[in-house]
């Protein structure tokens, strides 16, 4: 088997799982407090319709994932996309987060959102280290907004805009609309040639 991109099913479920707990238990990377139910996960994964799931797979193990989901419920947000990426501890400063990033960015855009956010808790040197380095800019911080691990953590939101923002736009495209096109292919190889890069 040879490493790269795909999109994630299912039975990536577990593995996904077992990246992110770490995170979940030890650390205030995330503010949540208990890892996610792999039954659940699968179940998200497999109804995914909005936004792609997407990992990197070096041989046949998964050591990282990244999806998108909405920024908020009301309709007029419909065209941004809140971002999570996650690597395996072991696959860190390997470029699987970049690489991750730029196939996921690619695929929205392709979708029609124009807009992408993400959210980091500080600090964080390395999640600071690739917003920046993929063309985000922090467009704000929320000191002290969560309390973890025995102390208060301030909270940085990034942007990056995907595409021209429409004066009229359609509904931003499922992802079952371009997954089977040669332009999300296209995406997936962008990812993982800026992975080797």
């Amino acid at each position: 088997m040879t490493d790269g991109i795909r999109v994630a099913t299912a039975d990536d479920a577990g593995t996904i799982r077992d990246i992110y707990a770490p995170y979940v238990t030890g650390a205030a990377i995330t503010f949540a407090t208990d890892p996610p139910d792999e039954a659940e996960l699968a179940a998200d994964i497999g109804e995914a319709d909005r936004y792609p799931w997407l990992v990197y797979e070096e041989g046949d193990v998964v050591v990282g994932y990244a999806t998108a989901s909405s920024l908020r419920s009301r309709p007029a947000y419909d065209w941004a996309v809140e971002l999570t990426i996650y690597v395996a501890e072991d696959a860190h400063r390997s470029g699987v987060g970049r690489g991750l990033y730029t196939a996921l960015l690619d695929v929205l855009a392709r979708q029609g959102y124009c807009d992408a956010y993400a959210v980091t808790t500080l600090p964080n040197p390395a999640s600071v280290g690739l917003h920046e380095s993929m063309g985000f800019d922090r467009v704000g911080r929320f000191p002290a907004a969560g309390y973890k691990l025995d102390d208060w953590h301030d909270v940085a939101w990034w942007h990056r805009q995907l595409r021209e923002r429409p004066a009229d736009p359609d509904p931003p495209a499922p992802v079952a609309a371009v997954r089977e096109t040669s332009a999300f292919a296209d995406a997936l190889r962008a990812g993982e040639a800026a992975l080797e890069g």
